[in-house]
């Protein structure tokens, strides 16, 4: 049996603001397709002129979270998950709290005082998306936090860790004592590599807490991105995948596993000296809603198996599950049950 808090999650959460825009709204604002940046001064008008002259969904977001809930949706399990972050005390955050209780997530916010609650900024066209983050109070939060007594026992309960690279950006110390906590307790901790963006300007970050990682996930972009700051002249996603699996350990408990999606193509998965590759579940063009969660909804529905010690093949087919349903939906959102055999 799962049991509760097995899971557990630690990132940005943030209030997706999604909307499908126009070619002139992504000029605009310098936006490219399929890729995932943060805020800076020439984007803050975007959120409101989004929000005047487009029709907005308000989803609870931020990549983490999204695949703690995603999970937790599999799962079926009342707080089989916990999730913890940084909001503000503002509406966003009252209203983030709710999606998230509604969804069975146990989440414990840091709320701080000054900071309005992050968002992400979706930009849909043709069903491909674009994210451009306002962390905000995503951005405040602090390992003092994690280390309070309530919270450090959220760790000590789980099994299983998951964090997207993003939080590298925020808190890379409360990512480091998860991560030797996980090591020394013959737990699983698991990263994303996120955007090419960690892999680039937070290398160091990322090396720092690379040992760590049981279970690394990514895409084909972030995958080329990784290897070329490595100075690895491979473009190949599958060798990259195996030099990834092959970097060195921290602990010897589990053997590192690569999972990198490609889209529409079969997901590379790299382990123990090896590579398979597993079709994903193909979806005619007219059906494609948005693109946004698709990577988050893989890694959320991935999770739900490994937490119940499903082999790998059981984890992929789920993770392509998952993100099948949610490409046929706004956001990261989905229907009540799932239905996956």
């Amino acid at each position: 049996m799962v049991s509760e808090g097995v899971l557990l999650g630690m990132g940005n959460p943030l209030l997706d603001i999604s909307a499908v825009v126009d070619d002139g709204f992504l000029h605009k604002y310098d936006i490219k397709l399929n890729n995932a940046i943060l805020a800076e001064d020439k984007h803050l008008p975007m959120y409101d002129e989004m929000a005047k002259n487009y029709s907005v969904d308000y989803i609870a977001g931020g990549a983490t979270q999204n695949s703690i809930r995603v999970a937790q949706w599999m799962l079926q399990i009342p707080g089989a998950t916990t999730f913890i972050g940084c909001v503000g005390k503002d509406k966003f955050g009252e209203e983030m709290k709710k999606n998230a209780k509604l969804a069975g997530v146990n989440v414990h916010y840091y709320e701080d005082e000054n900071a309005g609650t992050g968002t992400c900024a979706v930009c849909v066209v043709g069903g491909e998306r674009s994210l451009i983050a306002n962390l905000s109070a995503a951005n405040c939060y602090k390992s003092d936090h994690l280390k309070q007594p309530e919270n450090w026992a959220l760790v000590e309960k789980a099994k299983y860790f998951y964090i997207a690279g993003f939080f590298l950006t925020v808190s890379p110390e409360s990512i480091q004592l998860v991560a030797e906590h996980a090591a020394a307790n013959n737990k699983m901790f698991m990263m994303n590599l996120s955007a090419p963006f960690i892999c680039e300007f937070f290398k160091d970050a990322q090396e720092k807490v690379l040992p760590y990682m049981d279970i690394v996930f990514g895409n084909e972009t972030e995958a080329r991105t990784f290897s070329k700051v490595h100075g690895w002249e491979t473009d190949d996603v599958e060798e990259i995948a195996l030099k990834i699996s092959q970097w060195s350990k921290a602990s010897g408990t589990y053997k590192r596993i690569t999972v990198i999606t490609q889209g529409p193509d079969p997901v590379v998965v790299a382990e123990d000296g090896k590579v398979k590759k597993f079709p994903v579940i193909l979806l005619p063009k007219e059906k494609l809603v948005d693109t946004n969660g698709a990577g988050d909804a893989f890694v959320g529905g991935f999770l739900s198996q490994l937490v119940k010690e499903k082999p790998i093949e059981d984890c992929v087919k789920a993770g392509c599950y998952a993100s099948n349903v949610i490409i046929q939906r706004p956001g990261c959102s989905y229907p009540a049950k799932p239905d996956f055999e």
